[in-house]
């Protein structure tokens, strides 16, 4: 609403309403999601040039698309992405597993997510194998020159600020990087307002003749 512009909004395969994850997700399962699903959502549904959206996990695999030349797209906004795994990321993630398992954390999660055993285990247990800590993302970042957006908490529990480091100097294009004060990983919640207006001022600069 705060853009102006139409949106599509949608839970990946796993996550939210969609299907139930029925096998253990794969190293290259955000590839797949960038280079494989994310354009066939497109294409089945005519969006021509959009201006992808993701956090965390999503704001990855909007990086993915953007650099692999698959779509079209007018600029990407990335909230806390992830380029490589750092010490931080796996050690806040093996927290969240006790957490998962010791507390009321599941019942919390069951309101937006239809599995929510399948969908925890399915981000936790790939980023917790040994083979998920050589994952990297940086050689697509090259093929992004359309401008980019990332926001980023300071307090960010999963990642330092290194990952937007890697990604604004590596990228093509011009990149605007807004980092939160007093704000974790998810900005959106624990600083929506804030969030919201970089994302739309970004946006209406993208929609600006010229």
């Amino acid at each position: 609403a705060a853009t102006g512009c139409p949106a599509l909004v949608y839970s990946r395969y796993g996550y939210g309403k969609s299907d139930r994850l029925l096998s253990a997700r794969g190293v290259d399962y955000m590839h797949r999601e960038a280079l494989v699903v994310l354009p066939e959502v497109l294409d089945q549904l005519g969006i021509e040039a959009p201006i992808p959206v993701g956090h965390s996990d999503g704001a990855s695999i909007a990086l993915i698309h953007a650099g692999s030349g698959r779509g079209p797209v007018r600029g990407v906004i990335a909230m806390a992405p992830h380029v490589f795994v750092e010490d931080i990321t796996v050690r806040s993630i093996a927290e969240a597993k006790t957490t998962f398992e010791n507390t009321d954390l599941a019942a919390r999660l069951g309101r937006y997510h239809n599995d929510v055993v399948s969908t925890f285990r399915g981000w936790n247990d790939i980023w917790l194998h040994p083979e998920f800590r050589n994952w990297n993302i940086e050689q697509v970042l090259g093929g992004i020159a359309v401008p980019v957006l990332l926001i980023q908490g300071e307090d960010d529990q999963y990642g330092t600020r290194a990952q937007v480091e890697a990604i604004a100097r590596q990228v093509s294009g011009p990149v605007e990087t807004v980092m939160l004060a007093d704000c974790t990983h998810s900005a959106h919640q624990v600083r929506k307002a804030a969030t919201i207006e970089a994302i739309s001022g970004f946006v209406a600069r993208l929609r600006k003749p010229g």
